[in-house]
């Protein structure tokens, strides 16, 4: 779809068929989201068919966002997007970003923030399809692999310090409203040897970030307003966890750990984590089919990433990106044991192709969304393979 004239006539040359009411919603419930954005302006009886097809029949699920950037060339940036309520796999194309030739390395924090960091000046993107890029001065110690995370109208920028650095562990962030860069309490020493992106899985809701060590569970929580520091924690579930993230799954912290050994991977689960991050209770585990897909052909998963939206979440190995899974928590919301009665499937990464670095976000698309990347002038989105969920 690429909201030309003609899509709209296309639309509008069936106007005097007799689809209208149910008929007419249950047909747009099958139509990609994409597409739904000329359907929406056909006319007003159809703009409200939309509106009702994807409230009561279909609705929007988070969409994957997978960003591939040449190795060798920073300049080379292409995004693909999975819409997991239509099946399809998305291309956007014509990104318009003249910018984008001076970025470094792209990367992905707390599921939604994209940003790069040179030693110039920071750049970062907070919008779903990443229309507009803001670009700001650097924080004053350079860092090659520090926590970055929006925290309400802050950026944090945490430890990842160059090593002729004086403190690994200094904070800084950048006020949104005052454009200020503001040195603050650094990080934990407890976390000195780990004050890293590489080391350290990071979270955030409205007013504190959660930063927590992968391979041992200890964790901290920060709040930037009051520059306060609290815990440790220990989110360690059990021996057995070698690995484990920290996600936002709508307004619950969720930890998602591996079992095992890195060499032989058993399984993974999701613990809900108590709000005053004393407890973990496990909610969910794999199925042992799409612990194949994590492993692919090897015997380890020697890592994890994960991003979420809303109650939707998507999980794969760093090492083999080729297979995501997916988890569908949206039944605990309803109070229902989500152990028996969510979701869980994989899709194929159709946005591999060769040796790229590839960066994952999750982002809530829906019409509204897709019509400001269109009036932007610099979006254009092309369906590039149906690839339907894949359920257990």
């Amino acid at each position: 779809m690429d909201g030309s004239d003609s899509s709209y006539r296309e639309m509008g040359a069936v106007l005097d068929s007799p689809l209208h009411g149910d008929v007419l919603d249950l047909i747009l419930s099958h139509v990609p989201l994409v597409d739904l954005v000329p359907a929406s302006h056909v006319s007003r009886s159809w703009s409200s068919s939309v509106a009702s097809s994807l409230h009561h029949l279909n609705r929007p699920k988070p969409w994957l966002v997978v960003h591939t950037q040449g190795r060798r060339s920073n300049s080379t940036v292409a995004v693909h997007a999975y819409d997991p309520r239509s099946g399809i796999w998305v291309k956007v194309v014509d990104l318009g970003l003249p910018t984008m030739k001076h970025f470094s390395a792209i990367r992905s924090s707390n599921s939604s923030l994209m940003y790069a960091l040179s030693p110039s000046r920071l750049s970062f993107s907070v919008d779903p399809l990443n229309l507009t890029w803001h670009h700001v001065a650097a924080p004053s110690i350079w860092r090659v692999d520090p926590v970055v995370a929006l925290v309400g109208s802050r950026i944090v920028v945490a430890g990842g310090a160059c090593d002729f650095e004086d403190d690994p562990l200094s904070v800084e962030t950048f006020d949104l409203g005052t454009s200020v860069w503001s040195a603050c309490r650094p990080m934990p020493s407890i976390l000195k040897d780990s004050s890293a992106s590489t080391w350290l899985s990071v979270a955030v809701d409205q007013s504190r970030m959660y930063v927590m060590e992968k391979g041992s569970g200890v964790t901290y929580s920060y709040d930037p307003e009051r520059q306060e520091w609290s815990g440790p924690y220990d989110l360690k579930p059990d021996e057995s966890v070698y690995h484990s993230v920290i996600v936002f799954s709508g307004d619950k912290l969720i930890l998602v750990g591996l079992t095992g050994s890195a060499e032989n991977f058993k399984s993974l689960k999701l613990w809900g984590v108590r709000s005053d991050l004393q407890e973990v209770e496990e909610i969910a585990e794999i199925p042992a089919e799409l612990g194949e897909d994590l492993k692919g052909q090897c015997s380890g998963v020697p890592s994890i990433a994960v991003c979420a939206g809303s109650d939707f979440m998507y999980i794969h190995s760093p090492s083999r990106p080729e297979n995501v899974v997916w988890y569908d928590m949206a039944a605990a919301t309803d109070g229902v044991d989500c152990r028996s009665k969510c979701e869980w499937g994989s899709v194929r990464n159709a946005a591999m192709t060769g040796m790229e670095r590839m960066v994952f976000t999750c982002a809530s698309v829906g019409v509204a969304e897709l019509e400001a990347a269109l009036a932007a002038g610099n979006r254009r989105f092309k369906v590039k393979e149906r690839s339907p969920l894949l359920t257990h």
